[in-house]
């Protein structure tokens, strides 16, 4: 049919690809190989969505990991305030939290599918389930629609891939768009997990998994180098096979090239970077001489989690049932030491089960960053976690999504209009 858009995949991307394209007056279909759309979008930020981040334009790009300056057009297109506007417009209204990170006020991520799809449908766009695409119709060089799973197709005057990436292969990000892309002759970036946990070594931490530690100092080096690669205060958390929460998450963002190169790193975590080892070292002799019968477990108690002393103490070689006043003065020093550098051997990153986003994916210089047009293929459009560009946690992500998406959508309804003449 004449001067139809269709779009691959109902996520975050090719829903707000479908609103750009609707608003700038093309006919849209949007193809969804799920029973709903926005399924990823209903398990992030732990069911409650950070759709976004407050954060001013510098904040934002230096944010993006990966390719920030390709970002330029399509984030200023459709900036954070063109989103919550977007959303609250439809039903959807939104607060803003610690760290500038932007929620439903609702706290339910399922609002911000309902108002994506309310202000899709609402200008005329077509959604259509359970439909899965097994690759993109081309002739001579441009884009004619897509060929379906059923052996089905259907024609388009443009077609926008906005498939998702590899992570959480459960809600079908499972790599299709770059197969698609692959196969009209673009190159893929490798793709490996981001935003995820790391695995270490060492065992002796795994009695605290479920622990978070707030206010610490996480550095990491390249195992054997004293320069640091990341260093940042925040907070961590222990799990059962090594170390996450927001810092290690922002720091896998960042070294995740390193451990796919199977380079090992040293993370090493200042438990109190406000206070110097001088103070520890006399506050630790002060609660020693006010109780010297009673255990180092129970003298630790004042200072540490109840869920660490034990493996703290274990780390430092150190007797946990030991009367404090038994503790000589290189033991001491060696657990103040361990307070100030509690080193664990990273050997590898989470999967794509748990990564929030994919590093990786559509080689950026082969799209037109000003509208997110293929330079190999004409009338075929990228948008979202596909692209190679990924950023660190906060809603930074989603907020790529919503912008490439946008611009993709009203770039591929200009296309059709001058295809057509209209």
């Amino acid at each position: 049919m004449k001067g139809r858009v269709l779009i691959v995949g109902a996520g975050a991307a090719g829903l707000m690809a479908a609103v750009g394209a609707a608003e700038a007056g093309a006919e849209v279909l949007l193809l969804e190989k799920n029973e709903k759309p926005g399924k990823k979008i209903y398990i992030t930020g732990k069911g409650r969505c950070n759709l976004t981040n407050d954060a001013d334009d510098d904040t934002f790009f230096s944010s993006v990991i990966s390719n920030p300056r390709f970002l330029y057009s399509a984030y200023h297109a459709f900036p954070n305030t063109a989103v919550k506007e977007l959303l609250a417009e439809n039903g959807c209204p939104v607060k803003t939290e610690r760290g500038k990170r932007v929620f439903p006020v609702s706290d339910h991520a399922s609002d911000v599918t309902k108002a994506l799809v309310r202000a899709a449908e609402g200008d005329g766009v077509k959604i259509r389930l359970n439909t899965k695409v097994r690759g993109v119709l081309k002739e001579d060089g441009t884009a004619k629609g897509v060929l379906l799973a059923d052996g089905g197709s259907i024609p388009a005057d443009a077609v926008i891939l906005a498939t998702g990436g590899l992570s959480y292969p459960s809600t079908g990000s499972d790599g299709d768009g770059h197969r698609f892309a692959k196969e009209l002759g673009h190159r893929i970036v490798s793709c490996i997990p981001s935003l995820v946990s790391f695995r270490t070594e060492e065992t002796v931490f795994r009695e605290s998994a479920g622990l978070t530690l707030k206010n610490v100092r996480l550095k990491i080096v390249k195992k054997g180098e004293k320069k640091a690669l990341f260093k940042e205060e925040g907070e961590l958390l222990f799990t059962h096979t090594g170390i996450s929460g927001p810092l290690v998450l922002s720091a896998s963002s960042l070294l995740g090239r390193r451990l796919e190169k199977k380079e090992v790193l040293e993370a090493s975590v200042d438990l109190k970077p406000a206070v110097t080892a001088e103070e520890l070292d006399a506050r630790l002799v002060r609660l020693i001489a006010e109780s010297p019968n009673k255990s180092l477990r129970t003298i630790l108690g004042a200072m540490l989690p109840a869920s660490l002393i034990v493996p703290f103490l274990s780390y430092c070689g150190q007797d946990p049932a030991l009367p404090g006043n038994a503790l000589k003065k290189e033991s001491r020093q060696r657990i103040i030491a361990a307070f100030k550098e509690l080193k664990m051997t990273v050997t590898s990153a989470g999967d794509f089960n748990e990564a929030v986003v994919t590093k990786g994916g559509v080689n950026v210089k082969e799209i037109d960053p000003g509208t997110m047009e293929s330079r190999l293929i004409r009338g075929l459009f990228f948008a979202g976690e596909l692209i190679d560009v990924d950023a660190l946690t906060g809603g930074f992500n989603l907020q790529i999504a919503w912008s490439t998406g946008y611009l993709a959508g009203r770039s591929a309804a200009s296309y059709v209009k001058e295809k057509y003449g209209i």
